[in-house]
């Protein structure tokens, strides 16, 4: 909804309208690069799939019926954000999910989706 046109705001100065914790644009820049990173289905899919375990690229690929090509062109994505860590043992490298804040922000979404 907009202003009125006659709107002259609360009178109050642009010091004192900004939110005492306003974002700055590096940590805008980040949440938004975040953001991007859910807005893909697959790279969900594979969050989903890294709650509460790690996970191999083979096993991933079998979860998402999906080829290990593109699978590991989205964990490398993700591992970029510092979404996903990986974990190597002898020729296998396992994913997981880089910290508890990653599946909180997870699970709210999925929480805030299913609120009627």
């Amino acid at each position: 909804m907009d202003c009125e046109q006659d709107c002259q705001g609360t009178g109050t100065g642009a010091d004192a309208l900004r939110p005492k914790h306003m974002i700055s644009e590096e940590q805008a820049y980040h949440v938004a690069e975040l953001f991007k990173a859910l807005g893909d289905p697959t790279r969900v899919k594979i969050i989903s799939a890294l709650i509460g375990c790690e996970r191999c690229v083979h096993d991933l690929t079998v979860i998402l019926d999906m080829g290990q090509s593109a699978v590991s062109h989205q964990l490398r994505y993700l591992r970029n954000l510092r979404i996903v860590k990986r974990r190597k043992e002898g020729k296998t490298v396992y994913y997981s999910l880089d910290d508890d804040h990653i599946e909180q922000i997870f699970l709210q979404t999925v929480r805030h989706l299913e609120h009627k």
